[in-house]
């Protein structure tokens, strides 16, 4: 049996969600076993997995981003001060993932994308592989002095391989692989449900608007798109909007990408695991850009470079409404998106070839 130590960050459920995907494809091998690092979205992560093979160890694995109110923007203060909370028992962290990973026997350590397990991991000699479009080092260069983010890039700097997902622009210097947008697999059954559901007459338009599980941009119900014509809207669990037309995925529903796959648009910020669902399911996109996050803006710069998505600023949004011109231009973006979701299994093969001790092609 081998063992895989498995960080997930605690920001949002988009690495969750992807590192779902990634799990699923390991979890074909029944040799072996994974610990899953994660606080924020741990009991979704356990309903979705399910699994005798996987167990759970309930920790704060970063600290990700932290807006102004009521907005979709940085708050570079508060940000500030949270990190240099974390960074004040760096070592102790250091010293209790040691003895987590010895204790446990951990063969191979992955993170999407916490930095906390790499030092310790290259002090016992165990390959760690990061898997991400970003990290939190690169993310927070603008919002947060160079000189305070020494740390972060040290731990980085400790990975044995990264695995580099579409849009990232990190440059370490080790051993890196690409791969593009993947997503957990659509059921297209449940697709075909949710589409009577709310468009049973096959007359409108199907919106998801997506502005991620960690946002709270205020009073949304006054916004002019829900009054586009023609148009049904599928919207996340936290987002309160009380109109005939806005269905909400429900709260305890696991599987989201079924949702984006009902879709005919996607209008979303550069979440990396929304927009791969949406690439996968071959939904054209319309993405809100912030330029103050420069993950989002490499997310951005990509999808811009392959022709996959429109871009809509969020001023602009607050007072947007959809029109049959928009589908016209997006069906021009549709034909440039391709099936990507044989890249989680590509990545799950070379994690195995990994563990098993074999040479990965980079």
């Amino acid at each position: 049996m081998k063992t895989i130590a498995y960080y997930i960050s605690d920001y949002g459920y988009g690495h969750a969600s992807r590192s779902i995907a990634i799990i699923r494809k390991l979890l074909d091998e029944p040799e072996v076993q994974i610990i899953v690092c994660h606080s924020f979205a741990l009991s979704f992560i356990k309903a979705s997995l399910n699994c005798d093979q996987v167990s759970y160890r309930n920790i704060q694995t970063d600290i990700g981003y932290f807006l102004e109110k009521d907005s979709i923007f940085p708050d570079k203060g508060v940000l500030h001060k949270e990190y240099k909370g974390f960074l004040a028992d760096w070592a102790q962290y250091i010293h209790r993932e040691r003895e987590f990973l010895r204790q446990n026997n951990v063969d191979l350590v992955i993170s999407d994308i916490s930095p906390l397990p790499y030092e310790a991991a290259e002090s016992l000699g165990i390959p760690s592989v990061g898997i991400s479009n970003f990290t939190w080092y690169t993310a927070y260069q603008g919002l947060i002095d160079e000189g305070e983010l020494t740390t972060f890039k040290d731990a980085y700097q400790k990975m044995t391989y990264f695995f580099s997902l579409a849009g990232s622009q990190e440059q370490w210097d080790l051993g890196a692989s690409a791969y593009g947008f993947f997503s957990r697999e659509v059921d297209l059954q449940e697709v075909e449900r949710i589409r009577r559901l709310v468009n049973p007459n096959c007359n409108k338009k199907i919106i998801f608007l997506g502005l991620g599980m960690k946002i709270g941009v205020g009073p949304l119900e006054q916004l002019p798109i829900w009054d586009s014509p023609n148009c049904v809207f599928l919207v996340s669990s936290n987002v309160q909007v009380n109109r005939p037309n806005v269905f909400q995925i429900p709260s305890d529903y696991l599987e989201s990408q079924n949702y984006i796959a009902t879709s005919d648009l996607v209008i979303s910020k550069a979440g990396w695991g929304m927009i791969g669902e949406a690439v996968c399911a071959n939904v054209p996109l319309l993405i809100l850009n912030r330029p103050s996050m420069k993950e989002d803006e490499n997310t951005i710069n990509y999808l811009h470079q392959h022709n996959l998505c429109k871009i809509i600023d969020w001023e602009e949004l607050e007072n947007y409404q959809v029109n049959l011109s928009l589908f016209n231009q997006l069906n021009e973006t549709k034909e440039n998106h391709t099936h990507h979701n044989d890249q989680a299994e590509k990545i799950a093969a070379n994690l195995m070839k990994l563990i098993k001790g074999s040479e990965i092609n980079i």
